[in-house]
């Protein structure tokens, strides 16, 4: 099966990042409808790293102020909710639930080095489902990495459990706000078959 087009274009080809979205909010119904989705996608052991705070509060949008980058500001503090994507280092502890066909499989990431980048890798994975998932379900996004990561662990994950990883403003994005597209690379100056 292949999706149709119309998908495809939703979702990918003619998705846009925003920096700015109309006053329409977004239902606490939609962000479930995400996570609904985007848990789906595959992560190592089935373990799925992610953590995300919807930041929908004037408060807890203000709380996230000082650590942005001062040219993420204004975009950030406008949009309708800001996705605060993070990964649990601790994710293992998990998997005897998530992952039951291998009851060792804690094992293979407590203690280990391998588990933190394994951790990032997987919540990165599912950060990026998450555009999806929103995409697919009518919302725009807008993922950005200028914020300080340090202010906001200790903002919002003051345990060292979670760590951040990257913002993403959701909400119905202003088209005739976008500028011309960017250019994308050919698939011979980014890939070969071998």
């Amino acid at each position: 099966m292949t999706a149709d087009p119309a998908t495809l274009d939703l979702i990918l080809r003619s998705a846009r990042s925003f920096d700015q979205y109309t006053g329409q909010p977004v239902s606490d119904a939609t962000l479930h409808a995400i996570w609904d989705l985007m848990k789906w996608g595959p992560t190592s052991a089935n373990g799925l790293p992610a953590r995300i705070l919807f930041l929908k509060t004037d408060n807890a949008k203000e709380k996230l102020r000082p650590a942005l980058a001062a040219n993420n500001v204004d975009k950030t503090m406008a949009a309708p909710v800001v996705a605060l994507i993070g990964h649990d280092t601790r994710f293992f502890e998990r998997l005897p639930h998530l992952f039951p066909t291998s009851p060792s499989a804690r094992d293979w990431f407590d203690g280990k080095p391998h588990a933190e980048i394994t951790a990032f890798r997987n919540g990165t994975l599912q950060g990026a489902y998450l555009i999806i998932a929103a995409r697919a379900v009518g919302l725009d996004c807008g993922p950005m990495s200028g914020f300080d990561n340090a202010v906001v662990d200790a903002v919002f994950f003051p345990d060292g459990r979670v760590k951040s990883n990257f913002l993403c403003c959701l909400g119905y994005g202003v088209a005739d706000s976008l500028t011309e597209r960017a250019p994308r690379l050919a698939f011979d100056e980014a890939c070969k078959i071998l």
